[in-house]
């Protein structure tokens, strides 16, 4: 969570992270209206067009700010390489020159494509991969859905709403049914500003798996590596839920394309009888050796049930039950009880007007939420003001709260949390365990990474997961990171992932 000094939202911004292939919460909530698909032949899609050129230009900028900003070193410079590579199958120009593939620093499992040929995946997904076949196997689904301009397609089905827009009015029908709240509740089932954008629909994930499969198969690859990618996005995500429990599962690929699961034996059937066979698991595994794991420090760190901020110095811990997940805009909450974040905006020094906008901030100045009150308190030695204010949600009332801290005459955070009316309480341990953290305390907060090593006689999986760098799931973590099962049987001179500090 890089928290700004100001939220930034401007519809220009939401106009093109809606046009990224990364989806909503839409198939999660029932999907969404089919969209038709023209034929795209793997090797002859249409040119790109100035103004696509041109709209890509714009966003990408305010796309890297939204996504946590781009990954840079070695491990960036070759997931470049395999991208454009593997962009030449489609047909789109010079892939050396027509394409931008970026390596974002964020900790989700996400990859995504805006017009004019940018092509993102994050890190944490590079990480979860097994091969160089299933690097370039995820970068050609999202060149498919370029060659195809699914983006374009979903942006004229929306009818150029803006993606916050479109989530809201998911969402308000959905969890809050037609209220005034549609807003926050939009905001706080987001898993971070990683959902900024709409979704494609069934039909259009198929065409852009179908291409990309077409285009591993013409580059030599194992067309075979879309199916067991994501074979491993879905065993990442049912971890994912248990980590959570039931009532807390994340959506699936980080909400943005339908599940993995059911993809998988269809991309095997696709697969049948193609060509090729080059997977470079070796060379993969050498060339992402060392890449940062999970959250960067400079955006603060999530460890157990405790969120800890290096550079602005404060932790907050949340109730037992509830998970986290740190986004580049606000770190979410949820819990089978009410849902949160924490964020910060403009602070002048008049906390009352901070929490006031903080409320208006929730609908988007459509109608005006105000507290009851709002209060005055210290923290852990630190200025604090809360307000509750009653909503009804149109499926009952609820209870909406904003807790504010004062860190200095210009900064400021706050808390964002819905719960059922009369239940705000089950956040009041979160929002006392607000503090601030000396120097020696930041400094020994330190980034996780990727280890590559390689089975040594008497290795075991015991005895590997036991190096994984967690106080839990450490067996679980380190056999999906290495898509094995537990009665897998490990291989002397076999190159396996870990994460250490």
């Amino acid at each position: 969570m890089p928290i700004p000094s100001a939220k930034k939202n401007s519809s220009r911004t939401s106009r093109f992270a809606a046009l990224a292939s990364a989806g909503a919460l839409a198939l999660a909530l029932g999907g969404c209206a089919a969209t038709s698909t023209a034929p795209v032949t793997p090797g002859q899609a249409a040119v790109m067009t100035a103004q696509e050129r041109q709209l890509g230009a714009e966003a990408h900028p305010q796309l890297l700010a939204e996504f946590g900003g781009a990954y840079t070193g070695p491990q960036a410079a070759y997931v470049e390489q395999v991208g454009k590579n593997i962009a030449v199958q489609s047909g789109l120009g010079d892939a050396r020159t027509a394409f931008t593939v970026t390596l974002l620093n964020s900790p989700v499992n996400n990859a995504f494509a805006i017009p004019g040929g940018y092509i993102y995946t994050t890190r944490e997904l590079v990480a979860l991969m097994d091969n160089e076949a299933e690097l370039a196997g995820v970068l050609g689904h999202e060149v498919g859905h370029v060659a195809a301009r699914h983006a374009q397609q979903r942006q004229q089905a929306a009818q150029q709403n803006s993606i916050l827009g479109a989530v809201g009015a998911i969402l308000s029908g959905v969890l809050f049914g037609n209220s005034q709240i549609g807003q926050l509740g939009q905001q706080l089932a987001m898993q971070g500003s990683q959902l900024l954008t709409l979704k494609y629909s069934r039909s259009q994930e198929i065409q852009a798996d179908d291409l990309g499969i077409a285009y591993l198969s013409n580059a030599g690859y194992d067309p075979r590596a879309m199916a067991t990618v994501l074979q491993s996005l879905a065993a990442q995500n049912a971890l994912d839920a248990q980590r959570m429990g039931s009532s807390n599962q994340v959506p699936e690929w980080a909400s943005t394309h339908p599940d993995p699961a059911s993809r998988v034996s269809r991309a095997l059937t696709e697969a049948q009888g193609m060509p090729g066979n080059v997977t470079n698991k070796d060379t993969f595994l050498t060339r992402i050796d060392g890449m940062m794991y999970g959250d960067d420090p400079k955006q603060g760190v999530v460890e157990g049930n405790t969120f800890i901020h290096p550079v602005y110095r404060f932790k907050f811990s949340v109730p037992s039950g509830y998970f986290m997940v740190n986004g580049t805009q606000a770190v979410s909450i949820s819990g089978q009880s009410g849902k949160g974040q924490l964020t910060a905006g403009s602070y002048n020094g008049d906390m009352n007007t901070y929490i006031q906008n903080a409320f208006n901030g929730l609908t988007n100045g459509q109608q005006q939420i105000t507290p009851s009150s709002i209060q005055r308190t210290t923290v852990n030695g630190i200025p604090a003001a809360y307000g509750t204010a009653r909503v009804d949600s149109g499926n009952g009332a609820v209870d909406v709260t904003v807790f504010a801290y004062e860190f200095s005459n210009s900064q400021a955070f706050h808390f964002v949390t819905i719960t059922q009316a009369g239940n705000a309480g089950v956040f009041n341990s979160m929002y006392s365990s607000m503090q601030r953290i000396d120097a020696t305390q930041a400094a020994a907060v330190k980034a996780r990474k990727i280890d590559v090593v390689t089975v040594r006689s008497g290795d075991t999986l015991s005895s590997l997961a036991s190096r994984m760098a967690y106080d839990n799931y450490k067996m679980e973590r380190f056999l999906v990171l290495n898509s094995l099962d537990s009665n897998s049987s490990l291989q002397v001179g076999q190159k396996v992932k870990i994460v250490t500090y």
